[in-house]
């Protein structure tokens, strides 16, 4: 039994890497799309991702959730929702990597976790301990120094912050398993894009099949690379603590970062590199803070629901 459990845990690490590994690095993907724009990009990624987890759903027969959705308008219109700001955080994340911002985009995904924690605060109107306030504060700080640094606010990554912390709200409402969301998500995204895409082609401004076959395949591909790590997380969800899934999540954003700064070659000025710092320094106070309150028993401990930062995936 010990056995089984270790190898049952080393799976759900596997899946874990693998997850966040292939969203930390898909800023390398998004590039290969070119001369395809944003928006073209966006509505291929929205309806080959519809077919690609139907196909998933008819091969494990795995349908009796939405027959149960249909008959639930309020879960239909918060997935509604889901689906609208999960449009957004995706248009802006494709926009930003192939415009340039690799760098501010994982700036985005390190800040949501402090995001969320503030959203839980406003809106849930939960509490937190000292040392999560002063994590959320140092925050803001370093929000303030990067604001300095670009000379403007960085739009981008509040944009993706907000926008995957919205998502990751509402998706804790409705409560649905991560392909299901995402296929239910999609069916919503896919006639509008599926319209865009027609429009494309009408007025001769689709790259679908002007590019040759390789790029058919590539924008096809962005069903597989939506879902495949899903599937991933899924499978380590089941099997590794929520405290370990909190430290994995950090992976993404630091490949994201790594990639924008080496691969890229993006500019990381002193002021950029203090804002960044100030970031790091807030998830060090959160994370050390979340493990200590994890290892107290329970019943001397009632964390808030949006301490652990890998309440939601990164979908980036």
């Amino acid at each position: 039994m010990a056995g089984t459990s270790k190898g049952e845990h080393r799976t759900g690490l596997l899946n874990g890497f693998a997850a966040y590994g292939m969203w930390g690095l898909v800023p390398l993907f998004w590039p290969l799309m070119k001369p395809a724009g944003a928006l073209e990009i966006l509505a291929h990624r929205m309806v080959w991702s519809l077919v690609f987890v139907a196909v998933a759903l008819l091969v494990i027969r795995r349908w009796a959730w939405a027959g149960e959705l249909l008959r639930q308008p309020r879960r239909l219109g918060l997935i509604a929702l889901a689906a609208a700001v999960i449009t957004v955080n995706w248009g802006v994340y494709i926009w930003a990597v192939n415009a340039g911002h690799v760098v501010e985009t994982s700036l985005g995904y390190f800040i949501n976790p402090l995001v969320t924690i503030a959203m839980g605060v406003l809106i849930l109107k939960e509490r937190l301990r000292p040392v999560q306030w002063a994590a959320v504060g140092v925050g803001v700080a370093a929000v303030v120094v990067l604001t300095v640094g670009y000379g403007r606010p960085p739009w981008i990554s509040l944009c993706l912050a907000f926008s995957f912390a919205t998502y990751g709200l509402v998706k804790k409402k409705v409560a649905l398993g991560g392909i299901e969301s995402l296929a239910a998500e999609t069916a919503i995204q896919f006639l509008p894009a599926l319209a865009f895409l027609l429009w494309l082609t009408a007025h001769g401004r689709s790259t679908f099949a002007s590019e040759g076959a390789g790029h058919t395949a590539l924008l096809a591909s962005t069903g597989i690379v939506t879902a495949l790590p899903l599937v991933c997380f899924g499978a380590a969800a089941i099997r590794v603590p929520l405290s370990t899934l909190g430290l994995l999540q950090y992976l993404a954003p630091v490949f994201q970062f790594l990639l924008g700064v080496l691969y890229f070659h993006e500019e990381m000025p002193a002021a950029r590199w203090a804002g960044f710092a100030l970031v790091w320094l807030a998830l060090v106070l959160l994370t050390t803070d979340a493990l200590r309150a994890a290892r107290r028993p329970r019943a001397m401990v009632v964390p808030p629901r949006t301490e652990t930062p890998s309440s939601a995936a990164v979908d980036a």
